[in-house]
């Protein structure tokens, strides 16, 4: 069965690694690795991953931003959000956009793969 392929893009280069080693020990394969917004999006467009783990909080436009602009692109696109701010705030601009996940970091590694393998269940299923 092929590996459920996933961009992560934050501007943290500890952040990605750290995703990185989890999801891959855990069977997916993260395809690119974006440091901004702008580089995520091209990446998007040019890997077409099936979900993106996103950080909010980056140089730039930020991780909402981003994800907006990808959903206009692509309506199907899976994308994860993380955020060291994780008040209600936030989660209402998330929810805002049409996005239904935000992790708070640091994330405890277990509530990432699960959320990882609901929303790989959520796309095989459409």
């Amino acid at each position: 069965m092929e590996k459920t392929t996933i961009l992560v893009v934050d501007d943290s280069p500890f952040a990605s690694k750290q995703i990185q080693d989890l999801v891959e020990e855990n069977g997916y394969e993260v395809i690119g690795y974006a440091k901004n917004g702008e580089e995520g999006i091209r990446m998007y467009e040019d890997l077409h991953p099936d979900i993106v783990v996103m950080d909010i909080i980056m140089p730039g436009i930020d991780g909402l931003e981003t994800a907006e602009i990808l959903l206009k692109k692509d309506p199907d696109a899976t994308i994860l959000m993380l955020s060291s701010l994780c008040d209600s705030g936030t989660l209402e601009e998330v929810k805002a956009i049409g996005l239904k996940y935000l992790i708070p970091k640091p994330w405890e590694d277990d509530v990432l793969l699960a959320t990882l393998e609901m929303l790989k269940k959520q796309r095989n299923a459409k």
